[in-house]
């Protein structure tokens, strides 16, 4: 890990995007851990730190557009759009019954390749709806970035699916930095491992 992610991994956790306690997810899984990027969006120096970070995670990968997952990862796909001058797509959640009654937002060609951005994974499934919905339309899904991987089988997931997933942050990763900065205790370590092992041998089963 660089010390340019060891030093994201503090700023988030300053901000309170990282949270540990008792959590119910979307999926209604009770978590130890919360990740809540959406308060990035306010802070626009790290914003612009996460873009760096995004851009050279991007540089190795082969595409024509990027989008991302809707709603929450827009903003950081945005963001690096702009960093790396990239076209830019917008995929809705749902068709407009209006207007031209478009799914997708942007300019693209069939048989051109979209990277898809998110957020925050957990296992996969709001990335795997929108690479559907961008296949429907004819584009390529091949690859996608994530701010952070919950490490909850998500990965093994979307391989199943053809996507390779590329994650600037992982779980694992995380609460090793905090717990070397005694950001947390002991127990609150352990307890997050516990809960991990447990997802990911649900995921495995």
């Amino acid at each position: 890990m660089t010390p340019e992610i060891k030093t994201l991994i503090l700023d988030l956790f300053g901000i309170e995007a990282i949270k540990f306690g008792n959590f119910t997810l979307k999926s209604g899984i009770q978590s130890p851990i919360y990740i809540d990027m959406r308060i990035v969006i306010s802070y626009p120096v790290l914003m612009k730190k996460l873009s760096g970070c995004l851009l050279k995670l991007s540089k190795n990968l082969t595409f024509d557009a990027l989008c991302g997952v809707p709603y929450a990862a827009v903003p950081y796909a945005t963001a690096l759009a702009l960093e790396g001058k990239y076209p830019l797509l917008m995929c809705r959640k749902e068709t407009k019954d209006y207007g031209t009654k478009k799914l997708i937002e942007g300019k693209f060609e069939q048989g051109q390749t979209c990277l898809l951005i998110e957020d925050v994974i957990t296992f996969g499934t709001s990335i795997l709806e929108t690479a559907d919905a961008m296949k429907k339309q004819g584009l390529k899904i091949n690859d996608v970035i994530v701010l952070l991987d919950r490490q909850q089988g998500g990965a093994q997931k979307l391989k199943e699916h053809g996507i390779q997933l590329h994650s600037l942050i992982d779980l694992l990763g995380l609460l090793e930095v905090l717990s070397e900065q005694k950001k947390i205790s002991e127990d609150t370590l352990q307890n997050v491992y516990a809960f991990l092992k447990v997802s990911q041998s649900k995921a495995i089963s």
